[in-house]
């Protein structure tokens, strides 16, 4: 056995940045280089409970790139991240796991507040759609705070219509959670399964039993949004913002909706915060 290679090995696991810094240091990156990989790499950690970069997955990854998108970093900043991640997990440990995160765009300009819809907003986005399937959808994305890719995902068995409930199977990070639903939402959903009979997952493409694209839900948020006469730039994921700000706004608990939600962390959560307005009226129901 090498013990040379074992003794390597446990101080790396120590500190596992010192490869890095010696890496970057040989490679002649400038000092302020080094020093901004080393803290990225190092936050990295942080966000993810302080793992080891072994035990780091593609999910931890997206995870705190939303976090720092979210918490309104620079567009620099976050192509920094980027590239001191990739460094690292790609180039030294030659680990892939950034391919999963490949969702994650790398921003053109600098991040602005993420946009919040009004109430008469969702309304108005929710009548325009010409069938209940589509009506649907919006409702959904708004009542309950889906990502897109957990809508795309969801199973008529997931929809709990005695406890008001959905459970979102294995969402972002591999972890189940319960959101909400609303009675008039159920009821939708109820009359929706009664005339498209879908057989497995709620929202089915043409093909019977197969899930619709995560750009074909996109396109019906936009073409709806556009069709109510927002000019707003109105994806799914606004549907999502939107849900947790109006929570928010009506004094609902930050860590139940860090629950809802499917945050890992609360700081996540903590950037609705900065969107929140304490001037509109109360909302009983959100739909």
């Amino acid at each position: 056995m090498n013990t040379s290679n074992l003794s390597r090995t446990t101080t790396d696991d120590r500190d596992p940045m010192r490869n890095l810094e010696q890496n970057m240091k040989i490679s002649r990156f400038s000092s302020k280089t080094i020093k901004s990989y080393l803290y990225y790499n190092k936050d990295m950690l942080r966000f993810a409970n302080y793992k080891s970069p072994k035990e780091i997955t593609s999910s931890d990854i997206k995870d705190y790139l939303e976090y720092l998108v979210d918490s309104g970093k620079s567009s620099a900043t976050i192509n920094l991240v980027i590239n001191s991640l990739k460094y690292y997990y790609q180039g030294i440990l030659k680990r892939r796991i950034l391919n999963g995160a490949s969702d994650i765009k790398r921003p053109k300009s600098d991040k602005k507040l993420q946009i919040v819809l009004y109430k008469q907003e969702i309304v108005r986005m929710i009548k325009v759609c010409e069938n209940i399937k589509h009506k649907l959808m919006i409702q959904i994305l708004y009542c309950s705070g889906l990502r897109v890719s957990e809508l795309k995902d969801l199973r008529i068995d997931h929809v709990d219509f005695d406890r008001k409930m959905i459970l979102v199977k294995q969402g972002k990070g591999k972890k189940d959670r319960n959101t909400i639903i609303s009675e008039i939402v159920l009821e939708n959903v109820h009359k929706y399964l009664l005339e498209y009979k879908p057989l497995k997952y709620l929202f089915e493409s043409l093909s019977a039993g197969k899930r619709m694209s995560v750009r074909s839900i996109q396109k019906v948020v936009t073409e709806a949004s556009s069709r109510a006469g927002i000019n707003k730039n109105v994806s799914a994921h606004t549907l999502r913002h939107t849900f947790a700000t109006h929570l928010l706004e009506n004094n609902v608990n930050l860590r139940y909706i860090q629950s809802l939600l499917g945050h890992a962390r609360l700081e996540t959560t903590q950037v609705y915060t900065k969107v929140a307005s304490k001037s509109l009226q109360e909302i009983e129901d959100l739909l």
